[in-house]
């Protein structure tokens, strides 16, 4: 990936994330809100919301800038404050808390019970979030990179779920993985905990304000964070239209977790699940609510092309 870009280029090619400066916090909340809500599925990265709704490149700059020199900084409040986009970092947070809190135990429910709508409601928004990122690239780097993407997309849907007990330890090093696919488009850190055998033991933590385990899990995504930020930040600002045609293509083909009709019973192979609605129903013995799909998937595009239009407001 040698298609360098300086950083007021990127300003400039990228304007939705202009107006993030300017954002208020209860804009910023409600973006994070979206994000945590995201994050509680596999397959959607809280990343790709930040990109679309206008605050990428704001949370990468506040992120990165913690360090070593933040320990000198401690002293000073106000100065750390400012440097650390606190007053930022804190709104999307708070949102963010919110959004898992609130929507944790509805997830779990849908999951159980109505799972085709919340997948067409999640496919829409991935849908949305490719065209949205792919459409600003250059066609020539889509041509070169977003083939990558999907190979490699493909390879990590292939990859068998994991069974294990979730221990302490593991629950650390599982948030510090998903936290570096939470900051990238396209890569879902729901997914990768999926992949490492934690996600339904995350997932009943939050349903069940288990603080022990979420505060283990928030420790490990700090961590990963504090590692991972500094080097995300350099390369979108000097890569930017190579790295996200490359993740414009593991996108699309990320799709494939998603598909709302996928039958249960068999084991790890995720294309042998993939199913038309017809099928899942008579396997299932279960509606397969196509018009509550198709009505929830319109709703995911509708939810995420808003944010992105109103974001400058």
């Amino acid at each position: 990936m040698n298609d360098v870009e300086p950083a007021a280029q990127l300003k400039q090619q990228d304007q939705q994330d202009d107006p993030a400066t300017t954002m208020g916090p209860f804009a910023i909340a409600l973006r994070g809100l979206a994000m945590g809500l995201a994050e509680l599925v596999p397959g959607v990265s809280g990343g790709t919301i930040a990109f679309v709704t206008g605050i990428y490149f704001r949370l990468l700059d506040a992120i990165s800038a913690f360090g070593f020199a933040s320990l000198r900084q401690i002293t000073q409040p106000r100065a750390f404050f400012r440097t650390h986009d606190l007053a930022f970092l804190l709104a999307l947070a708070g949102g963010m808390a919110l959004g898992i809190l609130l929507f944790g135990r509805l997830v779990q429910f849908m999951l159980t019970h109505m799972a085709p709508v919340l997948w067409a409601f999640f496919f829409g928004v991935i849908v949305y979030s490719a065209w949205d990122i792919g459409r600003a690239r250059p066609l020539a780097a889509l041509l070169r990179y977003a083939p990558l993407g999907m190979v490699l997309s493909f390879l990590v849907l292939m990859i068998p779920n994991a069974e294990r007990s979730a221990e302490a330890w593991m629950i650390f090093v599982g948030g510090a993985i998903a936290v570096c696919a939470w900051i990238l488009p396209a890569v879902s850190g729901s997914f990768l905990l999926l992949v490492l055998g934690l996600y339904d033991e995350v997932i009943r933590a939050v349903a069940q304000l288990d603080l022990v385990t979420l505060a283990t899990l928030a420790a490990g995504c700090a961590t990963g964070l504090i590692l991972f930020a500094r080097v995300v930040t350099w390369v979108m600002h000097r890569a930017a239209d190579a790295t996200l045609s490359f993740l414009t293509g593991f996108m699309v083909v990320a799709l494939m977790r998603l598909w709302p009709w996928q039958l249960p019973g068999t084991g790890q192979d995720l294309l042998a699940s993939i199913t038309a609605p017809a099928q899942y129903a008579a396997a299932t013995q279960q509606d397969a609510r196509l018009p509550e799909a198709l009505l929830a998937f319109l709703l995911g595009v509708i939810v995420l092309w808003a944010f992105g239009r109103y974001s400058a407001k």
